[in-house]
């Protein structure tokens, strides 16, 4: 098992690519902290898991001293800290008209800003474990669509700082910093988002060609996947390195101009 003994927080882990992760950790031998906002959802990601792998802590990570209380319940429960996974974030629609600054300074908050804290509260013990962090980010990053601007400056933002840490970090404390940009993912979130977008119910098996050159999107489960390389020792000393995961290249492709834009 690549991730054997290894005790992993993975934020956002009570749905989707968060809740992929878990599960994949787990089943590679690692031991989870379970954390999201909906305590239903999380105790019955715990029950799949097993109370001797997965413990479940329900808070928004942006409130203060949350962090502490992830790393807390982390070392209490296992005993350790190997690595951390910042995939909780606000995935919302708006655009230069329709954000305020309450509502930009809102998503950097969950976004980027707690991902900060988190790695800073968990680094005396990453620096004792020789562990490492991986940040989930988006392919939004690099410039994003105009309707998910503040998510976009946002996951801009963190890549930035992943870069920065991860030479950092590693140089002065031994510690890899690394991040994951998904594209378009089939979660909960993002069928319920397209719904809301007043697609049909099974908007996803018709999707232009364009944005899904393999005849769908991808799946939780294959951006899990690739998440095991770099939270396990395969990744040996890569540090700083930003990955796209996407079935296109995400820079300098050209869509044509009669491409309906769903993405």
């Amino acid at each position: 098992m690549r991730l054997e003994n290894k005790v992993i927080i993975v934020t956002g882990s009570t749905t989707g690519i968060g809740k992929a992760i878990a599960k994949r950790c787990v089943v590679e031998g690692a031991k989870v902290v379970i954390n999201g906002r909906d305590h239903q959802a999380g105790e019955i990601v715990v029950n799949e898991l097993g109370n001797d792998n997965a413990v479940l802590h329900i808070e928004d990570i942006s409130i203060e001293g949350a962090p502490q209380r992830l790393v807390d319940i982390a070392v209490k429960t296992f005993g350790k800290l190997d690595a951390v996974v910042n995939n909780a974030a606000m995935i919302v629609s708006s655009n230069i008209h329709t954000t305020d600054l309450a509502f930009l300074r809102k998503v950097l908050e969950v976004n980027t800003v707690a991902p900060f804290a988190l790695i800073q509260t968990a680094l005396p013990y990453l620096v004792k474990s020789h562990g490492c962090v991986l940040n989930i980010g988006s392919v939004n990053a690099y410039s994003g669509e105009p309707n998910l601007l503040p998510y976009s400056i946002s996951k801009g933002a963190m890549m930035t700082m992943t870069r920065n840490l991860g030479d950092s970090l590693f140089r002065e404390e031994g510690v890899r910093v690394n991040q994951i940009n998904p594209g378009w993912v089939l979660t909960e979130t993002e069928t319920l988002r397209k719904r809301e977008h007043g697609l049909s119910e099974d908007w996803y098996k018709e999707i232009p060609n364009v944005y899904a050159p393999a005849g769908r999107i991808l799946w939780p489960e294959e951006i899990a996947a690739a998440c095991v390389y770099w939270l396990g020792d395969e990744s040996g000393p890569v540090s700083g390195q930003v990955v796209e995961l996407e079935q296109y290249p995400s820079i300098g492709r050209n869509p044509p101009k009669d491409s309906s834009t769903i993405h």
